[in-house]
């Protein structure tokens, strides 16, 4: 099957031909027929399996071949919806939505939080076909009524089970709340759980369900293998596996900004070029980490689970968990972000003792074990001296000084030429004694 078996209009399948594509992915052989026909979707898929483009692509079909019920243009409402659970993948998504829509009358707009508001508003108030947002900066925007929902057509919520994990939930129902009853609701998670199907169940109309991997599991083309490992040898073990394996290109999740932060400078100092994001981190940083790592200048991205949702790198090859995550679902987001589309990808977990209970919760999701390699013989890397970030210690006074020197802070006085120390005379505390009475003559 070929994308123009798919009924797509020409300019759509132009665009996707000019960015390389020729035969569609299961996700898109299913999906794009039944939102085209207009149905409610749930699909269960992973991160990699091109479905951006299984919503993008039908979307602006339907909506360029539909007039807008509204007659003006220029501060027309939104008619189409997408939401995110972070930055990244919200950026992520309106690119595909640019690059797709590029000979359509269509107008789009990205907005989330961590960057300016104002710039946002003046997009906002040209109008905009479809809108890409995560649902905090949307619902602020929504408050301070620079944007009205009660137009929008067709809904998408994506990665729809970290919006949950990241406590979305009221949010989510919030934006649900300023939309009109009728519209196509479209729901993309690579997990199910009970949260999942409870929001599937309250959002979706007849669903057409479309499952292309048995449910929370990672993709065949991703190996999987993991080391047991002392917790104080994982930094050594890890610098090794990317030396020995001259390895150019590795995620690696840890549970903590601050472990993010920590281990990215290690590396550093093991001469491995390494960057960190994670919540903490400005737009601007993670924008030029990501760019770093894509470009070959950052060898090693070191992350947290929240900051890595929607990372979109072509050909990753190696994804390291220096932690277990607490979560086993984390575990498919996180070694789905390789083998993508098809490619093949190495997933490599470093586990202490305390985290063998996380490997069998792991283990029992995925319905297979993951083979423990042995432990390889190396001499661990000798890093540079970590910079004193201390504070300098301030020089004392001359006076101080002086005073110091004296022995039990006697007083200089002066005795025939020579300076000699002589106590000093202790102030009397106490009642004065009292003045003696005359004598009686």
């Amino acid at each position: 099957m070929t994308f123009d078996d798919l009924g797509l209009m020409a300019e759509l399948l132009g665009a996707v031909s000019a960015q390389g594509y020729t035969c569609p992915t299961p996700i898109q052989r299913q999906g794009i027929p039944a939102i085209l026909e207009g149905r409610d979707v749930l699909a269960g898929a992973q991160t990699g399996t091109g479905k951006t483009a299984a919503f993008a692509l039908p979307m602006l079909q339907r909506l360029s071949t539909r007039p807008r019920a509204h007659g003006q243009r220029g501060s027309a409402p939104p008619r189409a919806l997408v939401l995110t659970p972070t930055r990244e993948l919200a950026a992520q998504v309106g690119e595909s939505f640019v690059t797709y829509g590029a000979g359509l009358a269509l107008r789009s707009a990205v907005i989330f939080g961590g960057v300016g508001i104002n710039p946002q508003i003046d997009v906002l108030r040209r109008g905009v076909d479809i809108l890409v947002a995560t649902p905090g900066r949307l619902l602020d925007h929504a408050r301070q009524r620079n944007v009205d929902l009660s137009a929008v057509e067709m809904l998408v919520l994506d990665e729809a089970d970290r919006m949950l994990d990241m406590g979305f939930i009221h949010d989510i129902r919030k934006v649900l709340a300023l939309l009109p009853p009728r519209r196509q609701n479209l729901l993309f998670s690579a997990t199910y759980s009970d949260d999942i199907k409870r929001l599937a169940d309250g959002l979706l109309h007849a669903p057409a369900v479309i499952e292309v991997a048995p449910r929370n599991t990672a993709a065949e083309t991703v190996t999987q293998h993991a080391y047991r490992v002392d917790k104080k040898a994982k930094r050594d073990l890890l610098i090794h596996l990317i030396d020995d394996g001259q390895w150019q290109q590795v995620l690696v999740f840890t549970r903590t900004k601050h472990g993010a932060n920590r281990l990215a400078e290690q590396l550093e100092r093991a001469g491995i070029g390494a960057a960190a994001i994670h919540g903490n981190k400005s737009q601007n940083a993670r924008t030029r980490a990501l760019a770093g790592f894509k470009d070959g200048s950052v060898r090693v991205l070191v992350a947290t689970d929240i900051a890595a949702r929607g990372l979109d790198i072509d050909r990753l090859p190696h994804v390291v968990n220096y932690e277990l995550p607490n979560v086993p679902e984390d575990y498919v987001h996180r070694i789905g972000r390789t083998g993508r589309a098809g490619q093949g990808g190495a997933a490599l977990s470093l586990v202490d003792a305390e985290e063998a209970g996380l490997l069998r919760d792991i283990e029992r999701l995925l319905k297979r074990p993951i083979q423990v390699l042995p432990f390889p013989v190396f001499e661990p890397r000798v890093l540079t001296p970590e910079p004193d970030t201390r504070p300098v210690r301030q020089g004392r006074s001359d006076n101080a000084r002086k005073h110091a020197e004296r022995p039990n802070g006697n007083r200089p006085r002066k005795t025939g030429g020579t300076t000699a120390s002589v106590p000093h005379k202790r102030r009397r505390r106490g009642p004065k004694p009292a003045a003696a009475k005359p004598r009686a003559e």
